[in-house]
């Protein structure tokens, strides 16, 4: 046993992506290096990271009923599933002088599941090692057996997490400018719903908080829910078997599309055989249409559902969208 009588430990150059940090220590000859150093090194990058409820008190549109949520593995893949009680978990990173760019991260998983982890924490770290705070949300799975209305819980759970950064900006260190939804698959769905609905207050006393996110980036997103585009599974779990016209042209954001409508960035696959990539087009054009800012990368392959990393090609798609936020002064300041 090696006892450790002093140890005084002083952080020096700590950069945004607090992965460079040198130590002075008082008594060299009591430290374990091998032991102690890594140690405090996984507690500073990764200690940062708490969830919380996403309500404080009773969850707006929900019944009372006992909490089923499952969580399983497969195919790698880390899934949250019958979510009923949403939560936040938030990325920080250490205080610098200037507010930081925030991304709220919504995974996919065809509105019955929540994918955690390649679309959630894992891209959440990623951001973090960038200078952004990144915050994940873990929202409801829309179910008649736990909601009044369904087909408004997500969207409830997304403007939430939005009112909540933006209360807290100072707390985090965001700047209530900068701040951005990503979602993924029928995350993206949600998120480009965030991205045009912001003019409806889906919660209760937000109409003071400006519910429109600052930009968007969408992944291989579902954005369409007519018949000709639209991804079946997400439709149907979403708004039921048998959805009314209006219903569908509600959720269908490529619609509702504005001048107002935030900066987007659209990364598909041509090849994707679940979710078309007409998708990401129809949202472009209609992006394109109103004057609005934004990017679209198609690869030739990948399919759906690659998170960070498409395997048929070197390029990384992050790379490309982080060019894009600094094109925009999202991430002049780091």
């Amino acid at each position: 046993m090696v006892l450790v009588r002093v140890i005084k430990i002083k952080f020096m150059n700590i950069d945004t992506n607090a992965r460079s940090i040198r130590f002075t220590f008082s008594n060299r000859s009591h430290i374990v290096y091998s032991l102690v150093v890594p140690l405090i090194l996984l507690s500073f990058i990764y200690g940062q990271a708490q969830t919380i409820d996403l309500y404080d008190g009773k969850i707006p549109n929900s019944k009372d009923v006992p909490d089923a949520e499952t969580s399983e593995v497969k195919d790698g893949i880390l899934r949250i599933g019958h979510i009923s009680k949403p939560t936040l978990t938030i990325f920080a990173l250490p205080m610098i002088d200037h507010k930081r760019t925030a991304v709220i991260i919504c995974p996919g998983g065809g509105y019955r599941i929540n994918a955690m982890g390649k679309e959630g924490t894992d891209v959440a770290k990623k951001l973090n090692d960038q200078g952004i705070v990144a915050f994940v949300l873990k929202y409801r799975i829309p179910d008649d057996a736990t909601m009044i209305i369904k087909e408004i819980g997500p969207l409830q759970d997304a403007q939430q997490a939005i009112r909540l950064v933006r209360e807290n900006a100072a707390k985090w260190n965001v700047d209530p400018n900068r701040i951005g939804i990503m979602g993924f698959s029928a995350g993206g769905h949600l998120a480009s719903t965030a991205s045009t609905h912001f003019n409806h207050n889906y919660i209760e006393g937000s109409s003071y908080v400006n519910l429109k996110p600052d930009f968007s980036i969408l992944i291989y997103p579902v954005i369409s829910f007519t018949d000709s585009l639209a991804h079946k599974g997400s439709r149907s779990q979403l708004l039921g078997e048998t959805p009314t016209p209006e219903k569908i042209r509600t959720y269908s954001n490529e619609l509702h599309i504005t001048q107002d409508t935030p900066p987007t960035f659209l990364v598909h696959a041509s090849d994707d055989g679940g979710v078309s990539p007409k998708n990401s087009l129809v949202y472009y054009q209609g992006l394109l249409k109103k004057s609005v800012s934004a990017e679209l990368h198609i690869y030739q392959k990948g399919g759906h559902g690659f998170g960070m990393n498409n395997k048929t090609t070197d390029d990384l798609w992050m790379d490309r969208c982080l060019n894009w936020m600094k094109s925009l002064g999202l991430l002049s300041i780091n």
